[in-house]
C-alpha cells in the first residue's frame, strides 16, 4: 500500500486530492442519509435516463474493442447523464448515477486509478455543487436557472481538477490542465443535451429514449481529441513522442530564427539502462522511464519542451537559452535524475525501490550550430557520445 503510486505525487498534491476524495465521500454519505425515499415516477425517470445511457455506453464500448481502440474517453457522456440527472431526480438517485463513472473506471483497469477516483471526487462535488445552487430539493426550470446550473457545474468540475494537475505538475502547461477548446465546447454539448435528457424525462420518462442518438453521436465524437493527443504522446511516458516533438520543435526554431534568440537542445540518455531491465524486469523499467519523464517535465523551465526519442533517450528543446543557461539545466536534470527514487516491482513480484539511475546529456545550442534541427540533434547526439565515453552521468557542450 506505501508504494501505490499515489504516494509519489508531491505532498501539496497528495494532500488536495485527498481532501477532495474525502469530501466527496461525505456528500455522498450526507445525501443517502438526508434524502427522501424516491416515489415510482422519480425511479421511473431515473431508469431511463440510466438505461439509455447505459445502453450508449456500453455499445460504445463493444463497439471500440471491435476496432482494437484500446483507451477512451467516457467523460462527455457521462457529464450529459449526470446533468439529466440533476434536472429530473432527487439527489439519493444522482448518487445512484454516478456509480456509471465508478464502475467505468474499475472495468477498465486504469493504470492512474487514484486519478480517476480524484476526477471522480471531484465530478460528483461539481454535481451536488450545481444541485445546491439550482435548488437542492427540487430544482429550478426557468433558463436562466438552467443555464448557471451548466456552468456551475463545467466551472467547477474544470477548476477542482486543474487545480489538481497543476499541484501535481506545478509546470504543466495550460493546455493539460485546463484542456483545450474543442474540450470546452464537447462540455457544453454534452450538458445541453443532458439538460434536454432531463427535461424529456420529466414530461414522460419514455421521451427520455430520444436523447440516445445524439448522447451516441456525443460519446463518438468525445474520442476525437482523444486519439488526436493519443497520436502526439508517448504511451509509456506521457511526453511527446519524437514525431509531435519534432514538429514543434521545428516551428519554435523558425520562430527564433527571425528574432535571433538563442536556443537549445538537450538529448539525455540512461545510463546502463539494460541492467535495470535484466536485473529488475522490464516492469521496473516502464516505472523507471515513467518517473524520469515526470521529473524533466518537473525541472525544466516553463515553457522548456520534453520528448521521448525511443528507448531510454529523451530530448528537451530550451528556448532562450545561451550556452551558459543550458548547461545549468542540463546539469540540474542530471542532479536530479542521480537522486530519484522509484518504487516498482522486480521480477518476483516483490517490493523493489530503483535507485542509482543517471543520465548522459549531450548539450548543442543555435549560437554554434544554427537553427535547423537536425543540425542541432547530430550535434547533441555526437556531445552524448562523448560524455559516454568519458565515463557518463555527464553533461557535455557540442
Amino acid at each position: 500500500m506505501r508504494h501505490w503510486p499515489l504516494w509519489t505525487l508531491p505532498r501539496p498534491a497528495l494532500a488536495y486530492w485527498l481532501l477532495v476524495d474525502l469530501c466527496a465521500l461525505a456528500v455522498v454519505v450526507y445525501v443517502i442519509a438526508a434524502t427522501p425515499q424516491p416515489d415510482p415516477g422519480q425511479i421511473g425517470r431515473f431508469a431511463a435516463i440510466a438505461g439509455t445511457a447505459g445502453a450508449v455506453v456500453i455499445g460504445s464500448s463493444i463497439h471500440s474493442h471491435r476496432m482494437g481502440e484500446t483507451e477512451r474517453n467516457p467523460w462527455a457522456a457521462h457529464l450529459c447523464y449526470l446533468t439529466a440527472g440533476l434536472v429530473a431526480l432527487p439527489c439519493n438517485l444522482l448518487v445512484l448515477l454516478l456509480f456509471g463513472p465508478a464502475l467505468h473506471g474499475v472495468l477498465a483497469q486504469r493504470p492512474e486509478s487514484h486519478r480517476w477516483v480524484f476526477t471522480l471526487s471531484a465530478t460528483a462535488l461539481a454535481v451536488f455543487g450545481t444541485r445546491f445552487a439550482i435548488g437542492w430539493a427540487e430544482p429550478g426550470t426557468d433558463l436562466v436557472v438552467l443555464v448557471l446550473g451548466a456552468t456551475v457545474l463545467l466551472v467547477l468540475r474544470a477548476g477542482l481538477i486543474a487545480l489538481g494537475l497543476k499541484l501535481r505538475n506545478p509546470r504543466a502547461p495550460g493546455e493539460e490542465v485546463l484542456g483545450e477548446p474543442i474540450d470546452v465546447t464537447l462540455g457544453v454539448v454534452a450538458v445541453s443535451i443532458g439538460g434536454l435528457m432531463g427535461f424529456a424525462a420529466v414530461a414522460n420518462p419514455v421521451h427520455a429514449l430520444m436523447a440516445g442518438p445524439p448522447l451516441a453521436l456525443l460519446e463518438r465524437a468525445a474520442q476525437l481529441p482523444h486519439w488526436r493527443r493519443s497520436a502526439q504522446r508517448d504511451l509509456k511516458t506521457g511526453l511527446a513522442n519524437a514525431v509531435h516533438w519534432d514538429g514543434r520543435a521545428r516551428a519554435e526554431l523558425a520562430k527564433a530564427r527571425g528574432s535571433g534568440r538563442p536556443m537549445a537542445v538537450l538529448l539525455l540518455d540512461l545510463d546502463h539502462f539494460k541492467r535495470v531491465n535484466d536485473e529488475v524486469g522490464h516492469l521496473a523499467g516502464d516505472s523507471a522511464l515513467s518517473a524520469v519523464a515526470l521529473l524533466l517535465s518537473g525541472t525544466v523551465r516553463e515553457g522548456d519542451l520534453v520528448g521521448r526519442f525511443g528507448g531510454e533517450e529523451f530530448v528537451v528543446l530550451l528556448p532562450d537559452a545561451e550556452p551558459a543557461v543550458a548547461r545549468s539545466v542540463a546539469q540540474r536534470l542530471r542532479h536530479a535524475v542521480a537522486d530519484l527514487a522509484v518504487p516498482t516491482v522486480d521480477t518476483n513480484g516483490r517490493e523493489h525501490l530503483l535507485t542509482g539511475l543517471t543520465v548522459s546529456i549531450g548539450v548543442a545550442t543555435t549560437q554554434r550550430f544554427g537553427y535547423e534541427l537536425p543540425d542541432l540533434l547530430v550535434a547533441a547526439d555526437a556531445a552524448l557520445l562523448a560524455a559516454k565515453g568519458c565515463g557518463r552521468n555527464l553533461v557535455e557542450m557540442a
